[in-house]
């Protein structure tokens, strides 16, 4: 059966992957975003009711974090209009081990709708496409928590997950945990992307409030230095949370992909190899 799918997140780092892969099954995709027709404005309830019109079901990613003040208020919000509009079912992302998101998690469950939770480990793709790329061109990583072991996932197997659980009602009511095959420390890491792609590359434990004012020396919002702090602290801070799960293996019949693995195909991309903007 073809599917109309919303993406909240369709420009994003798994998103976009979703809408491929959705697109590849045949399903029809509409992209939420505030550039799009409709228009979907997560600061702005009153657009959530005409993009999700005519929907089935819907894939949910919360801009930039479920850890985040209005979080809630705003996934009550969407979940109350996805009711309302008829949809079948949602797929809410959230992350492993954020005591915020799971209080965001407990609202779509609670919703009326049928639903599947997929929690995610730190995304690879943080070192290619997010916040951390800049360092590694610069070739100096400085970063808390040196200690922290984290079971990095690739973005390519949460979208794949995310694509088959949205559409397998077997999945209805249950809680997907999806991270990579093995944990590791930032230096790790660093010195595994290093030698992919043959330069030096060096990393720097650093404490967090050294973090926390770099991010504010470069000009970040305060929003964004208390969430990266969040994370750190309560996310990577928790040894529990550093737990290898094997759903990527249940769900998809194949093993999660390995870091390693991750950055012999981002060095063939070439993102890497670029150089950061000259300032004056």
């Amino acid at each position: 059966m073809k599917h109309n799918i919303l993406v909240i997140g369709g420009t994003g780092k798994t998103g976009r992957r979703v809408v491929e892969g959705l697109k590849q099954q045949g399903h029809h995709v509409r992209v939420a975003s505030r550039n799009n027709t409709p228009a979907f404005d997560w600061d702005d309830h009153s657009t959530y009711a005409q993009a999700l019109k005519g929907m089935d079901r819907a894939y949910i990613v919360y801009y930039p974090d479920l850890a985040v003040p209005g979080a809630r208020e705003a996934i009550g919000a969407v979940t109350e209009a996805a009711l309302k509009e008829g949809l079948e079912k949602v797929v809410l992302l959230s992350g492993k081990g954020e005591t915020e998101a799971e209080a965001c998690e407990e609202i779509v469950a609670n919703s009326g709708l049928n639903y599947t939770l997929v929690r995610a480990s730190w995304f690879n793709q943080n070192f290619s496409e997010g916040a951390f790329l800049d360092t590694v061109l610069a070739g100096h990583v400085a970063l808390p928590m040196p200690e922290a072991e984290i079971p990095f996932v690739d973005t390519d197997d949460i979208a794949e997950v995310v694509t088959q659980v949205l559409v397998d009602d077997s999945y209805n009511g249950k809680t997907i945990t999806v991270t990579g095959p093995r944990k590791m420390t930032f230096k790790e890491v660093v010195e595994t992307i290093a030698e992919g792609v043959g330069r030096e590359i060096h990393y720097q434990p650093i404490s967090l409030e050294e973090f926390k004012a770099g991010m504010k020396a470069a000009g970040l919002p305060d929003s964004y230095v208390w969430l990266f702090g969040y994370l750190f602290k309560e996310v990577l801070g928790n040894p529990e949370n550093q737990d290898i799960s094997h759903d990527v293996e249940r769900v998809l019949g194949r093993k999660a992909t390995d870091f390693k693995s991750y950055v012999e195909k981002t060095v063939k991309s070439g993102v890497w190899n670029q150089s950061l903007p000259q300032t004056i």
